[in-house]
């Protein structure tokens, strides 16, 4: 999978394990970040309890202006910057399905100006790049633009915070050569078969 062997399932203490089995019930396998990140238990808590906050923002109790589309849309469209193999195509798989577009993943990932998007996610992923790659230049200008097309300053920050959590996340993933579940490929591109 990559550089740092992944442990053992049946070797991760309790919680972690249960969590792991819980998304493999979900999703049909268990996505490669959960094993890579549980060698050390402590920073898979620390890793998985931000990103539920602000990827599951009901999981803290708290509500977000961001569809979960468009949280997924930030990640992907970021991660393309940092040029995130794993994360591009895990949440892009993960966009595809949440806003029921096969194409909407490749289009963020490779121009988000010319993806066929609103205005309105267009000006969010304009931001999200800036806070990526030019986060000291951010200015009052570019929170006027965003207000303009109805988000809030609390909706800003999570624009800001998922991009930067998975600033982390990119680097972590490319540094160790994590590598994308096959399964995540074809999520989202083509209808589920009818039972």
């Amino acid at each position: 999978m990559n550089r740092y062997p992944a442990p053992d399932l049946n070797d991760l203490p309790a919680d972690i394990k249960a969590k792991v089995l819980e998304v493999q019930e979900k999703a049909g396998f268990v996505p490669n970040v959960f094993l890579a990140f549980a060698r050390r238990p402590a920073e898979w808590r620390a890793f998985f309890a931000y990103h539920d906050a602000l990827m599951v923002p009901e999981s803290v109790g708290r509500t977000s202006g961001l569809t979960k589309g468009e949280r997924e849309m930030i990640v992907t469209t970021t991660s393309a910057a940092n040029n995130c193999l794993y994360c591009v195509v895990a949440h892009g798989a993960i966009l595809r399905i949440y806003e029921k577009k096969p194409l909407v993943a490749d289009q963020v990932a490779i121009n988000w100006r010319k993806a066929e998007i609103p205005p309105r996610q267009r000006a969010m992923l304009d931001f999200a790049i800036k806070v990526c790659q030019q986060s000291d230049a951010i200015g009052e200008a570019d929170f006027e633009a965003l207000h303009a097309h109805g988000f809030d300053d609390e909706d800003i920050w999570d624009i800001a915070a998922i991009t930067a959590f998975f600033g982390l996340s990119n680097r972590m993933a490319s540094f160790s050569g994590m590598m994308p579940n096959p399964e995540f490929y074809l999520m989202g591109r083509v209808p589920k078969a009818k039972s």
